[in-house]
């Protein structure tokens, strides 16, 4: 899953030049998605978001890191650059009339949520899958294990870090960095 960082506060300000740059925004990444072998399952399934399915965990890590770059590299006409946020799990789905449902969707949407604008947010299984073939020069980085909002189960999040793009981000902000007296959420 991908998102635009403070994409509401981009269209108030920028009400002129953002359809224009929302456009170059879905052009790249449908050209780097089709690169690398993925399929759009919803452009803006919420709002600026797109839902992009791949078949190999590698790919979708070499197609985060490439789309991170492009966005990087484009000269946006906005007061602020364009920076997606991106999340990415490995599980099973059901297939139903083009569209991707169930547990798996839903942790991934979580899990894109915590990140912030340039960073790629990996899941353990998707971390585990993809470590063996990263792109040249990239590598991971452990964030520890978080409690995900509406998920019984903690999920252990990793971030893939390349030396040609930004890498010091604020702590992502999962449910339990959010006090409350609620007791911990057991498992099945």
């Amino acid at each position: 899953f991908t998102d635009l960082e403070g994409s509401t506060a981009l269209w108030e300000h920028n009400r002129r030049t953002m359809p224009t740059a929302l456009a170059r925004h879905d052009a790249i990444l449908d050209e780097v998605v089709e690169a690398h072998h993925g399929v759009v399952v919803k452009h803006r399934g919420e709002g600026d978001s797109f839902f992009i399915v791949f078949p190999r965990a590698s790919e979708a890590v070499a197609a985060a890191l490439a789309i991170q770059r492009a966005l990087q590299a484009e000269p946006w006409q906005t007061a602020q650059p364009l920076r997606a946020r991106l999340g990415l799990h490995t599980g099973e789905a059901e297939l139903r009339d083009n569209d991707y449902f169930g547990a798996a969707v839903n942790r991934c949407a979580r899990i894109r949520g915590i990140g912030h604008g340039g960073q790629v947010l990996l899941s353990e299984v998707t971390a585990a899958l993809a470590r063996d073939a990263l792109p040249a020069g990239a590598d991971l980085v452990d964030l520890g294990e978080h409690r995900l909002k509406d998920l019984a189960r903690p999920e252990h999040i990793f971030q893939v870090i390349a030396p040609d793009l930004p890498s010091d981000f604020p702590p992502v902000v999962p449910l339990d960095m959010h006090p409350h007296n609620l007791p911990i959420q057991t498992t099945p």
